[in-house]
């Protein structure tokens, strides 16, 4: 069995290896994903209305977030052959929106992490959008020489303060081909043994996850020339596109 690489934050946690996975299809995948379905709003269920549900991340959000996602994957160097477009996905959104408004500065939930890739971001102060963060993500490539993510993978407690690239990897694992995010303001969130304020907390899920250990996160090669089947041929931007809706319910 193939083992996963922790993902690391972007002020940097290692999540615990998994034990086991779940294929990103798999019933028990659904099964844990459905226990973050979103309450509706007060109100929404009125005669005549139709049931709505909360966001944790609005609209413009999460456009951009994807957006970048696909524009930084189309543009990676080496060029990927293999690079898949990347959807939004409601159900990893929603549990997305659980993790973030848990308000703790660590991977999660466990059972979760055996079946999905997860960036984290936090800060306070200044205005700092979303795709702020995406990009910081991608940047880590600066520390990375392709095929080989050892080179920046710190080993903790020894090296906790070294390079990191691991959020690179994730966000352009070539088969990782549904993310969703969310965005929640903790009044109080202890982060590295500091409490801070009003912290504004962005957790992105990722599907099928990324960064296992032996494997670049790619195929390099003239893009789109390795797509997987069911893609058809298609191909936007240097990635394996199917034309379908940008958007998974």
């Amino acid at each position: 069995m193939r083992r996963a690489l922790s993902p690391v934050l972007l002020l940097l946690l290692a999540a615990r290896l998994a034990a086991s996975i779940f294929l990103p299809d798999s019933l028990e995948l659904k099964r844990l994903l459905s226990r973050y379905q979103v309450e509706l709003e007060p109100n929404a269920t009125a005669p005549g209305s139709s049931p709505r549900q909360r966001r944790a991340i609005p609209w413009a959000d999460r456009e951009e977030i994807l957006a970048l996602h696909n524009k930084l994957r189309g543009d990676v160097y080496p060029t990927a052959s293999n690079m898949e477009y990347m959807v939004w996905d409601d159900e990893l959104e929603r549990s997305a929106t659980h993790w973030a408004e848990e308000c703790q500065w660590e991977h999660g939930p466990k059972d979760l992490l055996m079946s999905i890739g997860q960036n984290l971001a936090v800060h306070w102060g200044r205005y700092r959008s979303p795709a702020y963060h995406v990009q910081a993500w991608y940047d880590e490539v600066k520390d990375y020489t392709y095929p080989y993510p050892y080179e920046c993978i710190p080993w903790c407690p020894e090296r906790c303060s070294g390079p990191m690239c691991t959020h690179y990897t994730q966000l352009v694992w070539a088969t990782t081909s549904r993310v969703g995010c969310a965005v929640h303001i903790c009044p109080r969130m202890s982060v590295w043994g500091e409490i801070w304020e009003n912290s504004v907390y962005l957790v992105c899920n990722y599907s099928p996850k990324g960064n296992w250990i032996g494997e670049a996160p790619y195929q390099p090669g003239r893009p789109c020339s390795q797509c997987p089947p069911s893609y058809g041929g298609g191909c936007r931007d240097n990635l394996c596109y199917k034309g379908n809706s940008e958007y998974q319910v």
